[in-house]
């Protein structure tokens, strides 16, 4: 996981990294086995992120470890916001400037509550847990000297360059 403003490293032998602007949930409070109509209780506060993945050649590994958890692969901030309708965020993702994907939670096919729920059936959530909700839409390729910014209005926008390894 890397911050605001830390450079997005595309690896040397990845070919076809993209980006993905999306809503984070942040848990506050131990969840096991929660009910939607319980899980706000256990949110903290919301916050952005951008869930870098790697396409092309690393598309046939048996698991999504390498594309999706590369380091720096997981932009998050730039900060948590504890009052906002996690419902009804519009999520808005920018390459270089250019608005290249908007989308709203309000068409998520599970809703933040549901999501944690889901989760707390088999997995226990902690305090400082994030879990990433998904984009809404398009993607594009990212490439050295790009800079990606996902602003979600009520939140904040996490800004990120990024660069080729050196």
């Amino acid at each position: 996981m890397i911050g605001q403003d830390d450079p997005v490293v595309i690896p040397g032998d990845a070919d076809h990294v993209h980006y993905e602007g999306e809503l984070v949930i942040v848990i506050g409070r131990p969840a096991r086995r929660i009910t939607p109509e319980e899980a706000p209780h256990f949110i903290f506060g919301y916050t952005i992120g951008n869930d870098i993945s790697s396409e092309g050649s690393w598309h046939p590994d048996i698991s999504n470890w390498r594309k999706k958890g590369s380091d720096t692969f997981g932009p998050v901030g730039p900060w948590i916001e504890t009052n906002v309708d996690p419902h009804k965020l519009e999520i808005i993702t920018r390459l270089n400037g250019r608005e290249a994907d908007r989308g709203s939670t309000s068409g998520m096919v599970h809703n933040c509550y549901a999501i944690v729920s889901g989760i707390s059936r088999y997995a226990t959530l902690h305090p400082g847990d994030i879990i990433l909700t998904g984009a809404p839409g398009a993607v594009e390729q990212i490439r050295p000297g790009d800079v990606v910014e996902v602003e979600i209005p009520g939140i904040g926008t996490l800004r990120n360059p990024v660069a080729a390894e050196k």
